[in-house]
């Protein structure tokens, strides 16, 4: 989805990071997180990559409603300890991966890529 790294993922970390978007997407949800920043819109976690190591994930995100993503993700890594603290209780791991967080932008690029084929770009040459 948000980017390529060239090699693709195993399938132990496919179900790893699996396992972590949903235990990840309950968290959010929940209401556990007491950040001002978290809890004011919602917040999908769209995917979540994890380093073959196991020992470091990174989350993409996309606050709904149009909430604005750099407040949701400096509450994220602000909270990313407590984070952590709770999946690793959720998540039955040998070690608690470190957490990164960004915004996934393929919603994004994927919209600007359909406007352009359908020829709606907006710029008044119709292409």
């Amino acid at each position: 989805m948000p980017r390529s790294t060239g090699r693709e993922a195993s399938q132990r970390q496919l179900r790893v990071g699996e396992a972590l978007r949903h235990a990840l997407a309950e968290l959010l949800s929940s209401g556990v997180l007491r950040d001002p920043d978290v809890q004011g819109p919602p917040v999908t976690v769209t995917e979540v990559r994890v380093s073959p190591n196991l020992r470091n994930a990174t989350a993409y995100i996309v606050p709904l409603g149009g909430g604005d993503p750099t407040t949701v993700l400096g509450g994220l890594r602000r909270a990313s300890p407590h984070i952590r603290a709770q999946l690793a209780r959720m998540v039955h791991l040998k070690f608690a991966p470190q957490f990164d967080f960004e915004v996934d932008t393929s919603f994004d690029r994927a919209s600007h890529i359909e406007s352009l084929l359908r020829g709606t770009t907006g710029d008044g040459d119709g292409a």
